[in-house]
């Protein structure tokens, strides 16, 4: 009788246990991050596009080069780009275009502390980094991607 108890015991906590770790990852895919955005999966990629939108020229797709460093993406910005990101209408958010995927929802953070590491990196990866670093780079950015919210029902 006693090993009855035991076993409908265990059984009791393993159920218990299995049902607490399916909600955790539930709850945890609602919030946890951008599907699609990999960061490690980019490095293979030579350039994305970042799209800005300001009053006077509307929505503009600007190409920049990449690196991932510790499994951070960044990018340096030229001062055209850097102009285009300070009048950005939905600063500090701009969409990214980069392996066939498009994120809507991408904040550009400054990395002043990764300057040097992002140009050492470009050097590394792009023949042509020869001429590029001799020119402007007023920004050096990480990027990352945050969920888009759904649309709640009252929008729908």
């Amino acid at each position: 009788m006693m090993t009855l108890k035991i076993k409908t015991s265990i059984r009791v906590v393993v159920a218990s246990a299995v049902f607490s770790f399916i909600a955790m990852r539930a709850a945890g895919a609602t919030n946890g991050p951008v599907p699609g955005w990999d960061p490690n999966a980019f490095n293979d990629q030579s350039t994305l596009q970042i799209m800005t939108t300001a009053p006077e020229e509307g929505e503009h797709w600007s190409k920049l080069w990449l690196v991932v460093i510790d499994g951070q993406l960044y990018v340096r910005l030229g001062e055209r780009s850097f102009g285009r990101i300070q009048k950005n209408a939905s600063s500090p958010y701009v969409k990214v275009k980069i392996a066939d995927q498009e994120f809507d929802k991408v904040r550009l953070e400054p990395a002043l502390d990764m300057k040097d590491k992002v140009a050492a990196a470009m050097a590394d990866k792009y023949f042509l980094d020869i001429l590029i670093r001799h020119e402007s780079h007023p920004m050096t950015a990480r990027l990352v991607a945050e969920p888009t919210p759904a649309p709640s029902a009252m929008s729908k």
